[in-house]
């Protein structure tokens, strides 16, 4: 007879072995079914994925005698987060980039950028956001390290993005601003946290989940900017049924799948004029009669955000357009 049981892919060691996450807090090293693969390999658009299971995936299992795993079944995914692989992954034969999948059923993304070392980046936090809107997940907004920017600089920040709609929060490891809050926030949910290398998102969380004990990265006295300390996503069952991932820090963030007509979707405070644009596959770029670029001129859209619009809208590869 076989048992077949349920786990949560927490690490991705190779495209063969994987650990699992248990209820019990135990993990267990599994292989995957060669079906998988198989099925995988024979699919026409393989080439646009990179993954065939990821972090956060629901799994049905069976034991064998050796106390490692074979997955059997990997469950549906009620959404999943990604981004365009970077460029050494690959390419497919139409040009475009991999899409690489961060991880799977997440109830809420957590985006952490600093106010200094390195220095906010609104144009970056901005493709953060269009990645996770365009997976439809939560996002939330946390700038660390306001111990450092006495001048309060950080508040036009995070004033801009509440306006928005989205949830932000300033955060201080040194003075532990914050930080209970957001351990509150992600109680009972599964949650990823995300974003550039050095910020302190694994600082914060080892604030969180001392027992964590996350690796802490540098900051390049050359460049200013954040050395990578972890390597790949990595999932954590705490208590309360909380689940936590973690992600490399990420130096290049492209959203993946987005037509340059879709694009204008993903910021929320476009939405209220997107429907009076004179053409519906306008690009609110340079079309007569564009709603969003009239309330841009008007100030009812933040200019920054549109001008970070209008860099991502560039970065789109025009044979995605399909």
């Amino acid at each position: 007879m076989e048992w077949i049981i349920k786990g949560i892919i927490s690490r991705v060691e190779s495209k063969d072995y994987y650990v699992l996450s248990l209820p019990d807090h135990l993990e267990i090293r599994c292989s995957l079914k060669g079906k998988f693969k198989k099925s995988f390999n024979l699919k026409k658009d393989k080439l646009y994925h990179t993954d065939i299971a990821v972090v956060g995936d629901l799994v049905e299992f069976e034991l064998n005698a050796d106390e490692t795993g074979v997955i059997k079944e990997i469950l549906n995914r009620k959404n999943y987060l990604s981004r365009k692989a970077p460029r050494i992954r690959g390419a497919s034969y139409r040009g475009e980039r991999l899409e690489q999948i961060i991880a799977a059923n997440i109830d809420e993304v957590f985006i952490v950028t600093s106010i200094l070392e390195p220095a906010f980046n609104n144009k970056t936090v901005d493709r953060f956001l269009v990645a996770t809107e365009s997976s439809r997940i939560k996002s939330n907004l946390i700038i660390n390290k306001i111990d450092l920017d006495p001048n309060k600089t950080y508040s036009k920040w995070s004033s801009l993005y509440r306006s928005i709609g989205y949830y932000t929060l300033e955060t201080s490891i040194i003075t532990g601003h914050n930080v209970d809050t957001i351990k509150k926030l992600i109680r009972n949910k599964k949650v990823l946290f995300w974003g550039p290398s050095g910020v302190g998102k694994s600082s914060i969380l080892n604030e969180i989940y001392p027992e964590l004990n996350l690796k802490i990265a540098s900051i390049s006295t050359s460049t200013m900017k954040g050395k990578h300390t972890t390597v790949t996503s990595r999932l954590f069952f705490m208590e309360d049924e909380t689940y936590i991932i973690d992600t490399p820090g990420v130096r290049e963030i492209d959203p993946y799948g987005i037509k340059k007509e879709d694009l204008g979707h993903f910021f929320p405070e476009f939405n209220n004029f997107i429907n009076a644009c004179r053409f519906n596959t306008c690009t609110h770029n340079h079309e007569p009669g564009c709603a969003v670029l009239r309330a841009v001129q008007d100030s009812l859209i933040p200019e920054v955000r549109y001008e970070s619009y209008l860099r991502i809208l560039n970065t789109i590869e025009d044979d995605i357009n399909f």
